[in-house]
C-alpha cells in the first residue's frame, strides 16, 4: 500500500513578537525552528495572540491530518533581521507573519512573496469579509500580498474622566479645543497630555494623525511613493509647526522625553491624576487595565478620536496605527505548500472559534458582522468603540515606521525626536526628511 505523504506547516510564533534559530531543513532546503515540524515552514509573531494561535493549530490539526500546522514562541527582538536574511537568501518559510507595509513592499519587490489576490478574487466571501481598510496595507501596486492574523490596533486618545469633570471639560472635538484644554489643564496644576517620548515611537502618533487632518491621505501616500519634495508638502510642514505649538504651549508632562513607553508609565500618569490625556495605541487600554483595574471597571477612563484640524482636507473618521499583522505566502513554495497555506489562511483564520479567541483575548479582528459577538464580550463598551471606529473609517493609515522602508523609517523617528526636542525647526525637520528620502 502506497504511504500518503502529509504537507506539514510549521508555525514559529514569537512571545513578543519573534525572534528565530534556524537551521537548515531535510531536503526541501527551508528553514526550521526547533521545533517538531516535518515539513513546509511558517513563522508567526504571537505577542497578545498566542492562545489563539495555539487553538487554531489544535483544530486545524484535528481535521486537515495532511497538513498540519505546529506553532513554536520565540521572543522578539532579532526577528525582523532573521525573516529577512532567510527570505533573501531564498531558505525562508513558507508562511510568514509580517506588518505589511515598506517591509512587505520590499520582499514584493525581490520577487520574494507569492500574490494572493488571484485566490481572494476565487473566493469573495473570505475576501469581502475583510475590511479593506486594514487589507490595504498589504496591497501593494493594487495587489494583495497579505490576509490578516489578528485584532486591529488604532491609536486614540484615552483621558482621566475625573480630571475631565473637576475641570468641566470635554473631549477635544477640534485643535484648538486641544490647546485650550492645555491651558485649563495646566492652571489646575495638571500635566495636559502625557507620553512615552524617550521611546520615539509615540511622537509619530502626532504626527501621522496631523498631517492626515491638515492634508488628507493622499499627503502620506505621495511620501510613500517616494515623490520628490513630499517632506517639505505645506501639510507636512504645517503639522510639523502645530507639533512645535503643542510643546511650546507646554502640552506635555514635564520630562516627557526621558519617559520610556515600555513600562507603562505614561499611562500610569493619567490613572494616577497626574495627567489628563494619552494619544496611545489600541495597547494602551488593557496597560492601563493592568496597572489600575479599578479605574478601568468603575468607569474612570475615557476615550476618544483625534481632534479635527479646521479647515484641513482630512475626515475626521480617518485612523492611524498599526492595522494588523499579516500572513504573506513566499513565492518560492511549491504548489501543494501553497495550496496548503492558501487553504489554512481562508478557513482556519478568522473563522467562528478563531474569532471568539481573538476576542476572549481582548483583541478586536477587521472582519464584518461581529456586532453581536461583541455585545457578549468583556469591556463590550470598548471593544465596540475600536470595532466601530476601525470598520467606520474612511482611512486607516498603517503606522509610518512600517509603512516605509526601514532605514527610513528610522531616519524618521530620530529626525522626529529632535524637532520635539526643539533641536531642528520645523522647516528643518522637512528638509531633513527630503535628504534621508533621497538617498
Amino acid at each position: 500500500m502506497a504511504t500518503r505523504m502529509s504537507t506539514r506547516l510549521l508555525v514559529t510564533a514569537g512571545a513578543a513578537a519573534l525572534a528565530l534559530t534556524v537551521t537548515a531543513c531535510g531536503s526541501s532546503g527551508r528553514t526550521t525552528g526547533s521545533g517538531s515540524g516535518d515539513g513546509t515552514l511558517v513563522w508567526a509573531l504571537t505577542q497578545g495572540s498566542e492562545a489563539t494561535f495555539r487553538a487554531s493549530a489544535t483544530e486545524w490539526n484535528k481535521a486537515h491530518a495532511d497538513s498540519k500546522v505546529d506553532y513554536q514562541f520565540f521572543q522578539n527582538d532579532p526577528y525582523k533581521q532573521k525573516l529577512r536574511t532567510a527570505v533573501g537568501a531564498g531558505n525562508g518559510p513558507v508562511l510568514f507573519e509580517n506588518w505589511g507595509g515598506g517591509a512587505l513592499a520590499d520582499y514584493v519587490k525581490a520577487g520574494k512573496v507569492a500574490d494572493l489576490t488571484p485566490d481572494l478574487d476565487k473566493n469573495p466571501e473570505w475576501k469581502n469579509r475583510i475590511f479593506p481598510s486594514v487589507l490595504k496595507s498589504a496591497t501593494i501596486d493594487g495587489k494583495v500580498y497579505g490576509v490578516p492574523v489578528n485584532g486591529v490596533q488604532p491609536v486614540v486618545l484615552y483621558f482621566n474622566k475625573d480630571l475631565f469633570q473637576k475641570a468641566g471639560a470635554e473631549p477635544p472635538k477640534t485643535w484648538d479645543d486641544l490647546l485650550a484644554l492645555v491651558k485649563k489643564f495646566k492652571a489646575q496644576g495638571i500635566a495636559p497630555i502625557s507620553m512615552g517620548g524617550a521611546s520615539k515611537w509615540p511622537d509619530l502618533m502626532w504626527l501621522e494623525y496631523l498631517v492626515d487632518r491638515v492634508g488628507g491621505p493622499d499627503t502620506f501616500a505621495n511620501i510613500a511613493a517616494g515623490k520628490k519634495g513630499a517632506w517639505s508638502d505645506p501639510a507636512v510642514l504645517k503639522s510639523a509647526q502645530m507639533i512645535k505649538q503643542l510643546v511650546d504651549a507646554g502640552g506635555f508632562a514635564r520630562g516627557f522625553t526621558s519617559v520610556s513607553a515600555d513600562a507603562g508609565q505614561a499611562e500610569a500618569q493619567v490613572y494616577t491624576g497626574k495627567a489628563a490625556m494619552i494619544l496611545q495605541g489600541s495597547w494602551g487600554y488593557g496597560t492601563i487595565a493592568s496597572g489600575s483595574p479599578k479605574f478601568v471597571s468603575e468607569g474612570h477612563l475615557g476615550w476618544a478620536g483625534f481632534p479635527a484640524v479646521t479647515g484641513g482636507k482630512g475626515d475626521a473618521t480617518n485612523i492611524v496605527g498599526n492595522t494588523a499583522n499579516f500572513f504573506s505566502v513566499s513565492a518560492q513554495a511549491s504548489a501543494k505548500e501553497k495550496k496548503t497555506a492558501v487553504s489554512y489562511l481562508k478557513d482556519g483564520v478568522y473563522n467562528d472559534s478563531y474569532v471568539d479567541s481573538l476576542l476572549k483575548n481582548g483583541d478586536v479582528p477587521p472582519v464584518k458582522d461581529l456586532d453581536a459577538k461583541l455585545k457578549t464580550t468583556k469591556n463590550a463598551d470598548w471593544t465596540t468603540y475600536v470595532y466601530h471606529l476601525t470598520r467606520d473609517a474612511k482611512s486607516f493609515q498603517l503606522s509610518w515606521d512600517q509603512a516605509l522602508s526601514p532605514a527610513l523609517g528610522d531616519a524618521l523617528l530620530t529626525h522626529l525626536d529632535q524637532l520635539f526636542l526643539g533641536q531642528i525647526s520645523p522647516q528643518q525637520f522637512c528638509a531633513q526628511m527630503d535628504q534621508a528620502a533621497a538617498k
